[in-house]
Order: structure tokens, then C-alpha cells, then sequence
């Protein structure tokens, strides 16, 4: 197998077993009951009315596919967007989507069940709010509030969607899904987006968002259980480890490239790799921290302004008052409420 060698961590030496079964996922029954959950928030797109039309149909033809095992995975559209940096996005067809969800929903809670607390992104019950609380909360615990030097090792994966490596996720599903049928439907997802390397996974999947948990918690587990690192909080590819031991957090890092190098094939971001101390400001998940207080990051302030300016629509003003009032921002709000004041005389011209 390419990767370096194969995964064992203590996660997947778990005696609990992934019980689904390969037809009970792509029953007719849940089909339509996994539609009706799809459906929400989308009735108003193109491609989903148009599936919609011919609802059963489109039903039973792609449960009768997946029951004779014909089921192809259709070519994706691919698109730009650059918020808040440049990312390529691939979107799958309607009835592709409903199959990754039909996947998603039965591996969900057996692998999050797995998961370490404190793994924070695309998770029920988790998100940027609650991994900001953790960090700070950790930041307060290594500095004995605030009256010792915290240091924190700020990390980020390099190309992370792109980098995943095919083979080793195969690998450490294996060992967790005994269904070869599922199995199979897995692989056929994984491998339905091509890069030039061989590598990665779509950034759009729902399953990606499960998947690169997946992958990367061979990496959790070992920071926790063989490294026992106690303050280290991970979203996404960013991840933070704090400590009042500097030389410790610099011995981390070697153990860190390490790991990620021989056993997930991940570099780190030469650029987005840094030890800091807490008292000076740390940047993680969109804001800048500080013992006293945090703010919003520079970038983060301008990408909203020129967002609000583009959409101009009271769900996008209450999203962002929600984000700001998670930090030191009553400038920043008044500045909003003057933004939209403006609008608002604009559209009555």
C-alpha cells in the first residue's frame, strides 16, 4: 500500500462494529426519507426542482442501480469561490448528492462516537464557537489565568482536501466497515474525483466533510494516546497545541511532521506554522486572542463589509451581528449598523 505503512491505532482496535447493513442504506424507504432531509433549504435550486419533477422515478431508478451494483458516479462541476481564500469547488449532480447523503447519515454516529472532544469541525454540536471557548478556556488553564507565559504552536496542512491519500483512507475504513457492499460504494465516491496527483477528495461532498475527519483523527489519536498531548484543539487542517514549555511545543512539532508525513502523507504549511505566546496575540479560526479580550481578524472584517455590500439581505446582516457578538466588537458593530442605515436610504432613493 502506498502511505508509509499501514494505520493501527488504539481508535480502530475498538470491539464495536459498524452495523448497517448494504440494504437496508439504499432501501426505497430510505431513499425517500433521506430526500425529504436533502430537500430542506434547496427547493428553490434548478437541479433539485427538476429532479423533483420526476421524483419516483428518479427514485426507484437509482435504487434499482444501486441494488444491481451499476451505480456510476456522474462528473462533477466545478466552479471558483474565494472566501475567505481561493478554493475550487466540485458539485455534484442531484441524485450523486442524495447518495453521499444516504452514506453520510449511516456512517455519521458511528465515527463520531470516536472522535476525540476536541476535534471541532463539521460536527453535531461542535463548530468555531465552541473550539474559540475550548482555546481560550485552555489558554486560561496553561497560563494559571494569565499570570504564567502560554505558548501555543499554531499548525496548518498544506493542500489538505488535496493531499488525502485514497489508499490509506481505504485502509482505515476497512478496518472499521465489514460490509464489503458499502465498502465498495465508499470507494466508488472516493475515487469519482480525479486530480492530477492521484490524490485528494471533492471539496463540496457532504461525505468529504466526514472523510477527512476520518483520515485525520488517525492523527488525533496519536497526539492523545501515544504523544498524550492534554491542550490541542483541531478544526479542519488547523490545529493549535498550548503549553508553558516552549521547548516542549518545538519537540511536538518534529513528532507532528513525523506523523503526518509517513503515515497520512500531509506536509505543513511552511508559511502557517508558528509558535507564539498567548500575551501577544494568537490568530486562530477568524479572530485575534488575547488574554483580555479578542477581535475580529483584518481580512475577516473586509471580506464581511465587501460580502454585505454584494448581498444586502437581512439574513446576511443577522449572520454577522451572531458573529460579532462572540467578541470585543462594538466599533466594528456600530460600523455595520451605519452600513446598513446606508443601504437602506440607497434602496428608498
Amino acid at each position: 500500500m502506498r502511505g508509509g505503512g499501514g494505520i493501527c491505532s488504539l481508535f480502530y482496535m475498538s470491539k464495536i462494529q459498524f452495523i448497517h447493513r448494504y440494504e437496508d442504506i439504499i432501501s426505497v424507504e430510505n431513499i425517500l426519507e433521506v430526500w425529504g432531509e436533502f430537500l430542506r433549504g434547496k427547493k428553490s435550486r434548478k437541479d433539485v426542482q427538476e429532479f423533483q419533477r420526476h421524483l419516483m422515478t428518479n427514485i426507484l431508478s437509482l435504487h434499482q442501480e444501486l441494488k444491481t451494483r451499476t451505480y456510476k458516479h456522474s462528473d462533477y462541476e466545478h466552479f471558483k469561490i474565494s472566501d475567505p481564500k481561493p478554493r475550487n469547488i466540485s458539485k455534484a449532480s442531484v441524485r450523486d448528492r442524495l447518495v453521499h447523503r444516504l452514506l453520510y447519515q449511516s456512517l455519521y454516529w458511528y465515527f463520531d462516537k470516536r472522535f476525540i472532544h476536541d476535534s471541532y469541525s463539521c460536527r453535531v454540536e461542535k463548530g468555531t464557537h465552541k473550539a474559540i471557548t475550548q482555546f481560550e478556556r485552555y489558554s486560561r488553564k496553561v497560563s494559571n489565568n494569565y499570570t504564567k507565559q502560554c505558548w501555543v504552536l499554531k499548525c496548518d496542512i498544506k493542500r489538505f482536501f488535496d493531499s488525502v491519500e485514497p489508499e490509506i483512507l481505504i485502509e482505515i475504513l476497512r478496518q472499521n466497515i465489514q460490509d464489503q457492499e458499502i465498502l465498495n460504494l465508499i470507494i466508488s465516491i472516493v475515487y469519482s474525483f480525479e486530480t492530477r496527483s492521484g490524490k485528494g477528495l471533492p471539496l463540496g461532498n457532504l461525505t468529504s466533510q466526514l472523510l477527512v475527519n476520518i483520515y485525520m483523527n488517525e492523527f488525533d489519536q496519536h497526539v492523545k494516546h501515544k504523544l498524550k498531548v492534554k491542550y490541542y484543539i483541531r478544526y479542519a487542517d488547523d490545529f493549535v497545541f498550548l503549553s508553558n514549555n516552549k521547548k516542549y511545543l518545538q519537540d511536538i512539532l518534529k513528532e507532528v511532521e513525523l506523523f503526518l508525513k509517513n503515515k497520512l502523507q500531509l506536509n505543513l504549511h511552511p508559511k502557517k506554522v508558528s509558535i507564539e505566546t498567548f500575551s501577544s496575540g494568537v490568530d486562530f479560526l477568524g479572530w485575534a486572542h488575547f488574554p483580555s479580550h479578542r477581535t475580529l481578524r483584518t481580512v475577516t472584517k473586509k471580506r464581511m463589509f465587501k460580502k454585505l455590500e454584494q448581498a444586502q439581505k437581512e439574513e446576511v446582516v443577522q449572520s454577522y451581528l451572531g458573529l460579532l457578538s462572540h467578541g470585543d466588537t462594538e466599533k466594528l458593530r456600530i460600523k455595520l449598523n451605519e452600513t446598513i442605515s446606508c443601504f437602506e436610504r440607497a434602496v428608498i432613493k
